[in-house]
């Protein structure tokens, strides 16, 4: 009888007499990421030169991107716009789940994106041979696969929990962490899972990530020159870039603001990786890109 079937979220720190200006403000950003990332999806569909390894993983990413930005920016306007800040508990649990899995995809599909970079600069005459359409589409499968896997697993142990009537969740979203903070039920397996499990899932991908650049690195430098150099940057940058961006975030949120104090800049670095990130990919990572540009021509 005492278990919550709707959950309060507090929302933004935010000033009521602000509340219209940042509605305008993430309406734009959402409403930027949605289409600048379908562009790139469609760019990719329709130029038979971007049907490439790179592209194909990119393709995923932009995908990806715009769900990741759906699950809780929505909600958060809604919220915001008729100053009703309930949501239900399945809602809730949906939230959890497709963040978990769309979250975790992000970061697979970059560190299938930073082997891709790997190969064609480590072994640029190989790189046909090895990034096969078989292998792209069973790297891409399986992280589809394992992100789905780790996202079920969280959510099933988060709805075995119990939650007292008028719970408040000090987010804009059902944040896994935030959540378990909130529930009534000793919540110490939950938390062993994200220390272990959830630790591995960012670690083992960054490690791949930093440990292919540091190869990269140290092929270039074998025989340095400015047009290697150049063009490494020009192929790796943007997504270092993205990279640097969406697990610095992460690491913000979730390793270094643990005290209360910190609780307004942990939401504000909630922002920047589910709403920031996904809308800069397309410029940072794409539509400054040579041969995006040239599809965008194309299709103009």
């Amino acid at each position: 009888g005492n278990q919550s079937s709707e959950f309060l979220l507090l929302g933004l720190p935010i000033r009521p007499e602000q509340q219209g200006v940042f509605f305008a403000l993430f309406l734009g950003m959402y409403l930027t990421t949605v289409l600048g990332n379908l562009l790139i999806i469609l760019l990719i569909r329709l130029d038979s030169r971007l049907h490439t390894p790179m592209y194909f993983f990119l393709s995923h990413l932009a995908f990806s991107d715009i769900s990741l930005s759906s699950v809780t920016v929505p909600k958060m306007l809604m919220n915001m716009q008729t100053q009703q800040h309930s949501i239900p508990y399945v809602g809730c649990i949906s939230q959890v789940y497709f963040f978990i899995f769309f979250g975790c995809l992000d970061s697979f599909l970059l560190t299938v994106m930073a082997y891709d970079r790997y190969v064609a600069i480590c072994h640029p005459l190989h790189y046909t041979k090895i990034m096969r359409e078989e292998l792209c589409i069973i790297l891409v499968a399986g992280s589809w696969f394992f992100s789905c896997v780790q996202a079920l697993l969280h959510t099933l142990l988060v709805d075995q929990l119990s939650f007292c009537a008028g719970t408040v969740i000090p987010h804009f979203f059902c944040d896994l962490a935030v959540m378990l903070k909130s529930s009534c039920s000793d919540t110490s397996l939950n938390e062993l899972l994200i220390l272990t499990e959830g630790g591995l899932i960012f670690i083992l991908p960054l490690s791949g990530i930093l440990g292919s650049y540091i190869h990269m690195a140290g092929i270039i430098l074998k025989v340095p020159s400015f047009k290697r150099i150049s063009k490494a940057l020009s192929t790796c940058g943007s997504h270092l870039f993205v990279v640097c961006l969406y697990y610095g975030t992460i690491a913000w949120v979730y390793f270094f603001s643990s005290s209360g104090n910190s609780k307004d800049k942990e939401i504000i670095a909630s922002v920047m990786y589910m709403v920031v990130t996904p809308m800069l990919n397309p410029f940072i990572y794409s539509l400054r890109n040579r041969d995006m540009k040239h599809a965008l021509q194309k299709i103009f």
